[in-house]
């Protein structure tokens, strides 16, 4: 079968987790799907697999050193076949999101560095599957008015708006009433508030249910990562903020639930497992048969559902306050997270100090109606350096 037959499918972020189950994913549909690009940062090793493996015709790293390295790697092997393009920095990206044999886009990349080249993947007329929170989180009005006027469906990867999506199919989202998020409470569910100020990351980085990469599996641990998806949630589905509600289920069985105006609930179920969703987006809509999916229900028993706490989870709040009230808020929320993450990552604040470090933020920066994909990064700019500047003088202190 030649690649006319099939669909093309450009990856940003392919070294990371979801990346990696996407070709996971395409790698079990070899007839269906074909790779046109792929986009990663430094981990030129792990793309020089995938290269050799997959043979695009285009590829981007994050710097000339990473794409001299790349080069070196693939030149060394025979049986790479001839080099892609290999391009760099945001327009590489941009360039493999845009290509004229990709149909279909997974947005894949970690933070804010995935906002341009999905945008402008919309604005190129490709599918997205979406899977990087930050870019409906800052730029949502942007990003949902670019793919209506484009015609372009965005089809979440997140198993929690994968979940929601899938339960609404039928135009049923005029009947809903609200739908509630599933959180698994990660590590710290149980955990008194007394004793978060000890966390180290290497603890939290032990997620129960969950393999993800270590930005969001620290989200998930203080559930900005269920926050951010409030907001998500928000735009993508059209709901006003008090119609999303948060869960906590630590089974993670559960990826989330719609509640109808008629009392009916619609849950999606499912093994915790990435490629279940990135399969459902990739081939909606219809669906591909998969032998190694199956969830055992007796295994899977009994289901909990709790209230989160806020006092443990302060970031949650923070998220609903931020959608609520909007312009550049949810923009400067989503920049100051990621350095208040990269701090505690690297020991130079504790995990209590990742909400303070936000709520800093979102009090120092000016609110502003966002107009423009230059200025959400103007906003996320100036988000970035409040919160570095609060963490230097806390370390200083």
């Amino acid at each position: 079968m030649s690649h006319s037959d099939k669909k093309g499918i450009a990856i940003l972020g392919s070294t990371g987790s979801i990346g990696r189950s996407t070709l996971d994913v395409l790698r079990a549909q070899p007839d269906r799907f074909f790779v046109t690009g792929l986009s990663a940062g430094r981990n030129t090793k792990s793309l020089a697999d995938q290269v050799t493996e997959f043979r695009p015709r285009r590829v981007s790293v994050q710097d000339e050193n990473a794409r001299a390295l790349l080069t070196a790697a693939l030149s060394e092997r025979s049986a790479a076949g001839p080099l892609p393009d290999i391009l760099t920095g945001t327009e590489g990206a941009v360039a493999v999101a845009t290509a004229p044999d990709t149909a279909l886009v997974v947005s894949a990349m970690v933070g804010v560095s995935g906002l341009v080249p999905t945008y402008r993947a919309i604005l190129a007329g490709k599918d997205i599957a979406l899977a990087n929170k930050e870019t409906l989180v800052a730029a949502g009005e942007l990003m949902i008015t670019a793919a209506r006027t484009r015609n372009v469906r965005l089809l979440p990867v997140d198993s929690e708006h994968n979940a929601i999506f899938q339960c609404l199919q039928g135009d049923q989202i005029r009947y809903a009433k609200r739908i509630w998020l599933t959180a698994s409470g990660g590590p710290f569910f149980r955990t008194p508030p007394e004793d978060f100020a000890a966390i180290t990351p290497d603890v939290a980085l032990r997620h129960p249910t969950w393999r993800m990469g270590p930005k969001i599996t620290i989200d998930s641990a203080t559930m900005m990562n269920k926050g951010l998806e409030v907001i998500e949630a928000h735009w993508l589905f059209g709901l006003p903020l008090d119609a999303i509600r948060v869960l906590i289920h630590p089974q993670s069985t559960i990826h989330s639930l719609v509640e109808f105006v008629d009392g009916s609930i619609l849950a999606q179920m499912g093994r915790t497992d990435m490629k279940l969703p990135i399969r459902y987006a990739l081939n909606f809509p219809e669906r591909a048969a998969c032998g190694d999916a199956e969830l055992d229900l007796l295994a899977a028993s009994p289901l909990e559902f709790h209230e989160p706490e806020p006092a443990k989870f302060p970031c949650l709040a923070l998220a609903y306050d931020a959608l609520r009230a909007g312009g550049s808020l949810p923009a400067v929320l989503s920049g100051a997270n990621e350095i208040a993450v990269e701090a505690f990552l690297h020991h130079q604040i504790a995990f209590t100090d990742i909400p303070e470090v936000i709520r800093h933020t979102m009090a120092a920066v000016t609110r502003s109606a966002l107009n423009d994909i230059d200025q959400v990064i103007d906003v996320d700019r100036q988000a970035r350096a409040v919160a570095r500047q609060m963490i230097r003088s806390h370390h200083s202190a």
